[in-house]
């Protein structure tokens, strides 16, 4: 039977009746009722039926359902008379979320995001699975390899490993190979140290045996295929991000359609695809929207004034430079830290209207309004404090060396605040291709399950350990050394791990970070507030 995924894990009692299709499938009317009742408490069976109930054989339309209404999909597979729909609803650990195609059904069959053009099994959507907010997360990995015993495509030894020279013959083996897939939702990604770099790799300390100091392996998140019209960068170390002749950025459909034939080659280990195949996959990534639709404390996420979710994100006004504190906003607008206004309409509900919903509504507005105004003292970021630093003759100082290794070269501090480095209007990003360092891959935060990489500036021999040399290993910059893009932050709830390198399980985790590295001193309240805010994404 052609479904809509290759594999589900499903909840017990959705399971039987995934169970029940096959003796319910010569009657349409039976089905259509029985679906109808077993699957309700979703309450997204309105949103969908138009889409699926009145276009699919009924069979084909119960199974989509299921995989929309919140259960674990896995690997989409290809298939006949099967699409992704105009929004499509899916559940997680906060609530639901929802993703908004501005396209219109796309047909999985004839879309290349989904085929295989490769030669290990993978596609694109191995690892941007629409139910994961369109990355990978670990607990539907961890599922995958139940499932298959580890030979999930995703599964290869080529960058899903530790080290490809990792053996991958028994469960076990593969289970200890693909351990930070498994655990952490992490690609191996190899970078050669460019030709003149200013630095050089004395060591590469790596656990699972990639230690050349030549090729240097480093373990990445991979980012969502949703919400790409929003980038001013592609990839965490803007590596798919250029440039052209006169030394403009190119649009990011360009970089997308480069990062495509990449992905194809290299994690697909496929031959380049064709340029119809490439224009399918960027058309398709840039019609996709994703946000959080519903909170099980708060509600629906559009109620009483509020815009969540992603059909009022796709409206979202955005140009590289809009309200970028450091003044490359083309229109000459000032920065507004007012990011975001999802939410400010639930900041004064009125008592009389106290629900059960009223609290969590306060808390998300709470939330939104310490994002946009809280004053954050900025020390020590590689590529913020260092590019408005002035030399401080009293230490020999110069600009553009590396803040983590002499903060004082940073100049004064920079009273910001969240929309400082999230400065993309109900977005979240950068707007601009401004890749930061705040401390992630310092040896200081290194776990045992990453590499230790020990750099040497080669004109002073300054030493560096870093977990991932970040920026660096593609402009060959010592000043880059540590240096990473800021994701979108919509969609946030369901993505986790969150960071390049999944070190923060939660988003309280990530919250605390910030509290931690720029000396917040936030109470207990305000990170419950954040993190509600966040979650609402």
């Amino acid at each position: 039977m052609e479904n809509v995924c290759s594999l589900v894990q499903l909840g017990p009692e959705v399971a039987a009746f995934r169970n029940q299709l096959n003796a319910y499938e010569e009657s349409g009317s039976h089905l259509k009722n029985h679906f109808h009742s077993k699957c309700s408490k979703f309450n997204i069976l309105n949103n969908l039926r138009s889409e699926f109930l009145t276009t699919r054989h009924l069979k084909v339309a119960a199974i989509a359902l299921l995989l929309f209404s919140g259960a674990s999909a896995l690997a989409i597979a290809h298939g006949s008379n099967e699409s992704i729909p105009t929004f499509q609803e899916f559940t997680d650990a906060d609530g639901r979320f929802a993703t908004y195609n501005a396209a219109g059904p796309t047909d999985i069959a004839s879309n290349a995001f989904f085929q295989d053009l490769g030669t290990n099994g993978r596609r694109c959507v191995t690892c941007h699975q629409p139910n994961d907010a369109w990355t990978v997360t670990p607990p539907h990995i961890r599922d995958r390899f139940n499932a298959t015993h580890g030979t999930d495509p995703i599964f290869r030894p080529n960058d899903g490993s530790g080290c490809p020279t990792q053996a991958v013959s028994t469960e076990q083996e593969r289970r200890e190979a693909y351990s930070l897939l498994l655990h952490k939702g992490l690609i191996r990604i190899e970078i050669a140290v460019p030709a003149g770099a200013e630095f050089s790799v004395a060591d590469s300390d790596n656990p699972y045996g990639c230690t050349s100091t030549q090729a240097i392996s480093m373990y990445r998140r991979p980012l969502p295929s949703t919400n790409v019209s929003f980038l001013s960068a592609v990839m965490f170390d803007g590596r798919e991000t250029f440039k052209d002749t006169n030394g403009n950025f190119q649009p990011v459909t360009f970089d997308l359609a480069h990062q495509a034939v990449d992905a194809t080659t290299g994690h697909a280990q496929g031959n380049p695809p064709t340029a119809e195949q490439v224009q399918q996959i960027v058309d398709f990534e840039t019609k996709l929207f994703t946000a959080q639709v519903r909170d099980r404390e708060a509600g629906d996420l559009d109620d009483d004034g509020a815009k969540g979710g992603p059909e009022d994100l796709s409206s979202q006004s955005f140009f590289i430079g809009i309200n970028d504190p450091l003044g490359s906003n083309p229109t000459g607008a000032a920065f507004t830290s007012n990011i975001f206004n999802i939410f400010h309409k639930w900041e004064h509900i009125d008592d009389r209207r106290y629900d059960e919903h009223t609290a969590a509504r306060r808390s998300i507005a709470r939330g939104e309004k310490l994002f946009n105004t809280l004053k954050i003292p900025i020390t020590g970021v590689a590529g913020l404090n260092d590019a408005l630093c002035k030399p401080d003759p009293l230490h020999s100082i110069t600009c553009g060396v590396t803040c983590q290794s002499d903060p004082v070269a940073c100049g004064q501090p920079i009273q910001g605040f969240c929309g400082t480095c999230h400065d993309s209007p109900n977005v979240g990003d950068h707007s601009v291709a401004v890749p930061l360092n705040i401390g992630l891959a310092d040896l200081s935060r290194r776990t045992p399950d990453l590499p230790l990489i020990t750099l040497r500036k080669n004109s002073t021999g300054e030493i560096l350990q870093v977990s991932d040399p970040g920026r660096a290993l593609i402009t060959g910059k010592w000043a880059d050394v540590g240096k990473f893009k800021g994701p979108i932050l919509r969609g946030l709830a369901a993505r986790a791990p969150y960071f390049h390198n999944g070190s923060a399980a939660t988003l309280l985790d990530v919250v605390d970070f910030y509290d931690t590295r720029f000396n917040l001193d936030l109470s207990r309240q305000d990170k419950d507030d954040l993190v509600a805010f966040l979650k609402s994404l």
